[in-house]
């Protein structure tokens, strides 16, 4: 394991923002007297991932890649932490402009590189087990800020690859951000941008019914996954908070009319929690819940966070789990953990860094005085 500390200034910066401003930069090219085909080189650019700066640029001429750069802020976002586990995963902490901070995954698989990318800063999902959702949520992140992490993702990748899937599964609910996260997506599909297949996409759910509704009426090109976490009303309650607005059944039904508009088999997540939801009564619950629907149960044993007292089932609870879904008839996986030796599950990583701004912060009151009196 290996970990890179940058500093971050948290400034704002004054510029817009290029990647949240493509229709902008158009005009801009057109008002400074440059041909439109400009907008495409700076684009192709941009969209390789291979350009952090515009003098990185170099078939622009070197006077317009100086007048972009006073125009235009490039990347929004600083590397706070950069950590590398034994098993290749690879996770970023990055420092947006407003001095706040995501995460954002790259995960090895074979032949397959994976990106798990944020929505949001923070979470207003509430669920009780996950470190993204404590302390709430902040604000939406642009389109811009979304497609971002993955050009950062990009960049870690020798010359000769490609990322292969995205997975919208990192901070945040992607739905409550979802016109943000679209157009953060469109620019990933685009043949011109990182050309990754929309049926290499997934879209991570807690499950907002009306939500799911405005999925489906702007086109239900993705693969949806939805995150029960409970097989039945009252414990996804006390599990799932949210899901006292939005019932279990209501979640359902919405994710049967997904499926029945884009014909993609839907995947339902399911994290263990030891002694909580894995019981051989919760396998069968769950089991009936989701009998005769096309879907794949993602079993996720629970990626402990420190301060949460909840606990990862043993192999053989997850085992017996997985065998009773089977022998109802259900698709199961249970997802394989990678990166735990860098704190990859979701939202771990800011948290550590937050708990660590924190306490120097109280340190340097204490080291002027300001603190309480010894």
């Amino acid at each position: 394991m290996s970990q890179r500390h940058v500093h971050n200034v948290g400034m704002v910066p004054d510029k817009p923002h290029l990647l949240n401003a493509t229709e902008t930069l158009t005009s801009w090219l057109a008002e400074n007297g440059e041909k439109p085909f400009r907008a495409r080189q700076i684009r192709r650019w941009i969209d390789r991932g291979r350009a952090e700066s515009f003098a990185e640029m170099t078939d622009l001429p070197q006077g317009l890649r100086e007048r972009l750069a006073d125009a235009f802020t490039l990347l929004s976002t600083e590397i706070l932490k950069h950590s590398v586990s034994g098993d290749g995963t690879e996770k970023l902490l990055l420092g947006l402009a407003d001095g706040h901070q995501v995460e954002c995954v790259l995960l090895r698989d074979g032949e397959r590189r994976t990106i798990c990318i944020s929505s949001q800063v923070g979470c207003a999902m509430g669920c009780v087990f996950c470190a993204s959702g404590i302390g709430g949520v902040t604000r939406n992140l642009t389109d811009g800020e979304i497609y971002e992490q993955a050009l950062r993702l990009q960049r870690l990748l020798p010359e000769e690859e490609r990322l292969s899937h995205i997975v919208m599964m990192g901070m945040g609910e992607p739905l409550a951000n979802l016109d943000n996260v679209l157009a953060a997506l469109e620019r990933a599909t685009s043949p011109n941008g990182l050309g990754i297949g929309s049926r290499r996409i997934t879209i991570s759910t807690v499950g907002l019914p009306k939500m799911i509704d405005r999925l489906i009426d702007r086109g239900p090109k993705f693969h949806l996954a939805v995150s029960l976490h409970a097989p039945n009303e009252e414990l996804r309650q006390k599990i799932v908070p949210v899901s006292k607005q939005a019932g279990l059944m209501e979640t359902l039904a919405a994710a049967d009319r997904y499926f029945q508009a884009s014909g993609r088999r839907l995947t339902f997540e399911y994290v263990l929690l030891a002694g909580v939801n894995d019981q051989s009564k919760h396998a069968r619950q769950l089991a009936a819940l989701l009998s005769g629907r096309t879907a794949m149960v993602n079993l996720i044993p629970y990626n402990p966070v420190v301060g949460l007292a909840y606990a990862t089932p043993t192999p053989a609870a997850v085992h017996k789990f997985r065998q009773s879904l089977e022998a109802a008839g259900l698709n199961v996986q249970i997802r394989e953990r990678k990166g735990d030796d860098i704190s990859a599950a979701c939202g771990q990583l800011r948290r550590a860094y937050l708990q660590q701004s924190e306490t120097r912060q109280i340190s340097l009151k204490e080291f002027d005085g300001a603190g309480p009196a010894g």
